[in-house]
Order: structure tokens, then C-alpha cells, then sequence
């Protein structure tokens, strides 16, 4: 099986391990991975803010980048929830205003074959016991976008409980947003923060050494709420245990 990973641009800056991570995990599993160059931002910040018609060339650049894969694996539910709802909106806006239908054309073709990395892993390989080893109590937080706008349930929960060694307790108020939203977080910022104080202490109430998600973006902002309340809370992408092992240490997953 061959597959695109498609790695985001805040992992891309500011998280590498992470698209590190989904392809060792991938490869591990048996999937031959590639690395389209081409490929850049989805356009999600420029679509939230309003501005549409610069999300366009973006739409055209990522289907072209993703052209010919039959599966396209992103670690964000954030950007597949760009890609999955709002690129046909694109396509059939533009449509509607005379402009062709080339970028609905685009997104018809490259929506069904965009997988969030859990629903890869339990829809496509149909695993949740991915051989991983991650001796630590964990707590999981689902963010917005791949718990309300893809539905992935209890799917990063069952991939974790089939971790080796891993110890997966239940975070009170879980569904909670955790205030950061993208350019949410950005207009709003007093109340970002709040929301991420309450989810952070909600975590830290579990007793759990590692506060996992599955959207990069988000981790970011507990992580810096969790640094400025000086906790021993540490955040870590669920790829990042996925893809460990019993291997040696500087193989390992290390909570940042």
C-alpha cells in the first residue's frame, strides 16, 4: 500500500518528530510513504479569516501536490477538516460565480482520499494494536475539528488503550474546547486562555504524566499554558507513542 503523508505546516515548523513519527509508524505497519515537496499550506488560516479567494490557489496547489496517491494521511484533524468541508465549498462558490468548476473538479478528487492518521490506521489498515510500547500514564484531549467536524470518536482512544505499558485515564470534560481555534485564539486572547487554564487543570487533576492529543496546534497552546503554570505536565502528538517502541532510548517518544 502507498501513501502521501500530507504533514501540515505547523508540524512541518514547528514539530518535525511528529511527520518523523507517522512514518516510521506507517512503514512499520507495511505502507510505502512518500513525501510530495510540492505540497504547503491547505489554506485553513486564510479561509477562517474570510479571505476566500486567497485560499484558492492554496486548494490548487495541495490537490496537485496529492495528485495520483490513493491515500493521503495528515497527523492533523484540523486540516483534513479543511480539506473534507470546506475545499468542495471553495470549488462550488467559485462555480457559482461564473469562474469554472476546475477547483470543485480538484476537491472532488482529493476529499475521499484525505485520511486523518487515526481514521487511516482503524478505517483503512483496520488496526488499534500498532505494536507500540509507552511506558507512562496518559490523559487524551480531542480537539474541535476531529472530534465534532470528522467524528473520530473513540478511535485515538482505542489506539492508545492497546498500548503496551500505556495507562489511559479519562479527562473530565473532555469535549471542552481548548480555546485555541486557530485565529480564535488570536482575536480572543483572554478568553483562550481561560478555556486552555481550565483544560490544563482538568488534565493535571488526572494525575497522568503526559497530556496526548492528536492535533499539534492545540498541544501548542496547552503546552504553553502548562510551561507558564510551571506543572510537570508534558504534551506529546499521538503519533509520537504510536510510533514508539521497546527500541533504545533516542528512539523513543520524549514528552516535550
Amino acid at each position: 500500500m502507498r501513501a502521501a503523508l500530507f504533514v501540515t505546516c505547523v508540524n512541518d515548523a514547528l514539530y518535525p518528530r511528529t511527520g518523523v513519527a507517522v512514518v516510521r509508524l506507517l512503514e512499520r505497519l507495511g505502507v510505502e510513504v512518500d513525501f510530495p515537496a510540492a505540497q504547503g499550506c491547505c489554506g485553513q488560516p486564510q479561509y477562517n479569516t474570510g479571505y476566500r479567494y486567497e485560499s484558492e490557489p492554496l486548494l490548487r496547489r495541495t490537490a496537485e501536490a496529492f495528485s495520483g496517491y490513493p491515500y493521503v494521511v495528515a497527523p492533523s484533524g484540523s486540516c483534513v477538516a479543511m480539506i473534507r468541508e470546506h475545499y468542495p465549498r471553495i470549488g462550488a462558490k467559485a462555480a457559482a460565480e461564473g469562474r469554472g468548476t476546475e477547483l470543485a473538479d480538484l476537491a472532488a478528487d482529493l476529499v475521499p482520499r484525505v485520511h486523518e492518521l487515526t481514521e487511516f490506521l482503524v478505517d483503512v489498515l483496520g488496526v488499534t494494536d500498532v505494536g507500540a510500547c509507552f511506558p507512562h500514564t496518559v490523559t487524551y484531549h480531542p480537539s474541535c475539528h476531529g472530534a465534532r467536524t470528522l467524528g473520530l470518536g473513540d478511535r485515538p482512544r482505542r489506539l492508545l488503550a492497546a498500548v503496551e505499558g500505556l495507562e489511559l485515564v479519562e479527562l473530565p470534560g473532555a469535549e471542552e474546547c481548548c480555546g485555541f481555534g486557530g485565529t480564535f485564539a488570536v482575536k480572543n486572547p483572554d478568553v483562550s486562555a481561560a478555556m486552555g487554564a481550565d483544560k490544563v487543570r482538568a488534565a493535571r487533576d488526572t494525575g497522568a504524566e503526559v497530556l496526548c492529543g492528536a492535533d499539534n496546534s492545540c498541544l501548542a497552546h496547552l503546552d504553553g499554558t502548562i510551561r507558564r503554570a510551571g506543572a510537570s505536565l508534558r504534551t506529546l502528538h499521538l503519533a509520537e507513542i504510536l510510533a514508539s517502541t521497546k527500541a533504545p532510548a533516542s528512539r523513543e517518544a520524549t514528552p516535550r
